[in-house]
């Protein structure tokens, strides 16, 4: 009887064994409504990496998804870098109500945040940087109460920071870089901030007290940041030097300052040994006045003598100098005495190089004009300004400039005389101690890079495939043009300095040859995506690092990416170049291409695939395996013979000034040495 119960107890406990394993097998797994959301996000989003999400399976076991300790809920969504493409629909991830961590950055998201991913509950982290997203920051993110690091790094968001952001107290990063936020930066009071980073955006006024512990290249970028721990603001513009003949009296204050306080010996003497120089001037001027009469006279007896085919006295006949070559050799001692003069006694004058002595104002009025920032460069920051009689010019102020005023003089006139439909040259320039100006044509279309990206998400048209084709001939054209007419290195191709006209077949190179003006550097920010690997100092590039930085271009204008976005940030992912190698060599070509391309319909595809075959050459990692500028300009018009003037005209103009032998061997002269 005993062996019966005990072999019935024994089976009752192996049931509830069993029974208590079903149970949790059944709570292994997410609950439905998270599965589903999972899919209608990987649904609704084009992707160019097949993730093998399949509905048979565990959403615990499919890629880029964490689970808790017990399988009972999804807590992490990280998908950094899997082709993305397009906005993050409503209704999906936010469905996900426990979820502590989303990770989507390094792709193609558009757009803005929806509202139900900013009312998660327990979001922690968030990382949304290098992608395209745009609009302004949504206020309701300071929803997010748990949230501990924010970073929307490398995107394309405008408007200001919403100061909404001090209701996350348990924020400890936020980095909101390479925007283009603008407005003042909210007082943000955070004691857990440890980590904030503001930099590269159109960002002005003081930085608040709150913030000021945080290092200067948090800030750096912002042109119109001041305060602690940046310097103080200062003006567009420098101001005119003031003019020689001002004298202290002139000054207001100064005369009442004068008379508070008696003179004292010195200054007494240093009268009186002024009055004695100022009465030598004079006399040396008297001379001066009477030596110039004697000459005067003198020169009309000469004439007279000459009429009479008589020469006059004292002529140097029979000597070798005339009196005409003395007077010659006089007067241009006397024009270079006057020049240098002239220099040294305005210093602060506007001097015109090329066409640009077709403009009519001076310096004063480019000091009164309205400025408006359009934007901050490698080499400086440029600015719209609107003269009182209406022209409208942009003035480039330059940092870091290194070289003497004498060097400065002989390059811009040396910039000045280059004139090409698909080159934008200086118009005039200033030099002093404090500041270095440029003058340019205004070009109101903006540049190819606001153009190609900064229409992603805003409703805009982006640019179609034959816009595109022109762009890149444009440029390629104008680079040719520098390198065998001009024998000069650009130095510095990317998109932001190709500027479009309303004429597509006349975009315009800009900021070219400027390098060797500024101090040797082995990177100069924001060149980066664009320089050549064996570029070590900026002031020395080569004609072939020309090309390979226009090869990254045509690569931008195929896959529509960003060089800075389409480096990962500190996980070490491949560049531009790189990246379509690594796409190329996988035999998914076709993904390379911009999404935007194949939503315009774009018919294209040999074309297509004829230009990224040109741009691969132009990036190859040896430089002499690169076509020369004039090489790439021929290759695209074979390509496209609708896009623009593809006859001889534009390849003859942009190798004419070179030798028979150069042109023999295809290559351009010797670059320069800076």
């Amino acid at each position: 009887m005993a062996g019966v119960v005990t072999r019935a107890v024994a089976a009752a406990v192996l049931v509830v064994v069993v029974v208590v394993a079903a149970a949790e097998l059944v709570a292994a797994e997410p609950p439905p409504s998270e599965r589903s959301a999972l899919l209608a996000f990987l649904a609704a989003t084009p992707h160019e990496r097949r993730l093998g999400w399949n509905s048979s399976t565990s959403a615990c076991g499919w890629v880029g998804v964490t689970c808790d300790a017990g399988n009972a809920t999804v807590v992490q969504v990280r998908l950094p870098g899997v082709g993305l493409i397009g906005a993050i629909p409503p209704g999906t991830l936010g469905r996900l109500t426990n979820l502590q961590v989303l990770s989507l950055r390094s792709n193609r998201i558009l757009g803005g945040i929806p509202d139900d991913v900013l009312q998660l509950p327990q979001l922690r982290l968030l990382f949304l940087q290098n992608n395209l997203l745009s609009g302004a920051i949504p206020p309701a993110v300071s929803k997010l109460a748990a949230l501990e690091r924010l970073v929307l790094s490398s995107n394309n968001l405008s408007g200001p920071i919403p100061f909404t952001l001090n209701n996350l107290t348990s924020l400890r990063a936020l980095r909101l870089d390479g925007n283009k936020l603008s407005g003042n930066i909210p007082s943000i009071s955070i004691q857990s901030l440890v980590v904030f980073n503001v930099s590269d955006n159109n960002l002005n006024g003081s930085i608040p007290a709150s913030l000021a512990r945080f290092p200067a290249e948090d800030f750096a970028g912002n042109l119109q940041l001041c305060g602690s721990p940046l310097p103080p603001c200062k003006s567009f513009f420098p101001s005119p030097s003031p003019s020689p003949g001002v004298s202290p009296a002139d000054v207001p204050g100064a005369a009442s300052s004068s008379k508070k306080r008696r003179l004292s010996g010195a200054a007494i003497a240093g009268i009186v040994v002024g009055a004695v120089v100022l009465a030598l001037l004079l006399l040396v001027a008297a001379v001066l006045c009477a030596v110039s009469k004697r000459r005067r006279g003198a020169a009309a007896g000469a004439g007279a003598a000459a009429a009479r085919g008589v020469p006059p006295p004292g002529s140097g006949e029979g000597t070798g100098m005339t009196s005409s070559s003395k007077e010659d050799m006089g007067g241009a001692s006397g024009s270079a005495a006057a020049a240098v003069a002239a220099v040294a006694a305005e210093p602060s004058r506007l001097v015109f190089v090329g066409k640009g002595a077709g403009y009519s104002f001076d310096l004063e009025d480019l000091l009164r004009a309205s400025a408006e920032v359009l934007g901050k460069g490698s080499v400086g920051t440029s600015y719209k300004a609107v003269l009182e009689e209406g022209t409208t010019v942009v003035v480039k102020r330059l940092k870091d400039v290194a070289v003497a005023r004498r060097e400065f003089d002989a390059h811009m006139d040396a910039l000045g005389k280059v004139e090409h439909r698909n080159v934008l040259p200086v118009r005039a320039y200033y030099f002093s101690k404090d500041e270095k100006l440029l003058v340019f044509d205004y070009l109101p279309n903006g540049s190819l890079s606001a153009m190609l990206h900064g229409s992603r998400g805003s409703g805009k048209t982006p640019l179609d495939w034959d816009a595109r084709m022109r762009s890149a001939l444009s440029a390629a054209r104008g680079l040719a043009h520098l390198h065998t007419v001009h024998s000069l290195v650009h130095g510095n191709v990317k998109s932001s300095n190709v500027l479009l006209r309303p004429d597509a077949d006349a975009a315009a190179l800009s900021d070219f040859c400027l390098h060797p003006i500024f101090a040797p550097s082995s990177a100069r920010p924001g060149a980066g995506g664009y320089r050549a690997p064996e570029v070590v100092d900026t002031r020395r590039p080569t004609y072939k690092a020309d090309v390979y930085s226009l090869g990254v271009l045509l690569l931008e204008l195929l896959t529509g990416k960003s060089p800075t976005h389409a480096s990962l940030e500190g996980d070490g992912t491949l560049d531009l170049p790189r990246w379509v190698q690594s796409v190329v060599r996988e035999e998914w070509t076709a993904e390379v291409f911009d999404v935007e391309l194949v939503r315009l319909g774009a018919s294209a595809e040999e074309e297509m695939v004829a230009l990224l075959q040109v741009a691969m050459a132009c990036v190859a990692t040896v430089p002499d395996a690169r076509p020369d500028a004039p090489d790439v300009v021929r290759m695209i018009e074979e390509i496209g013979g609708g896009h623009g003037r593809t006859t001889t005209e534009e390849s003859e103009e942009g190798v004419r000034g070179t030798s028979e032998e150069e042109r023999s061997r295809g290559t351009p002269p010797a670059a320069p040495t800076p």
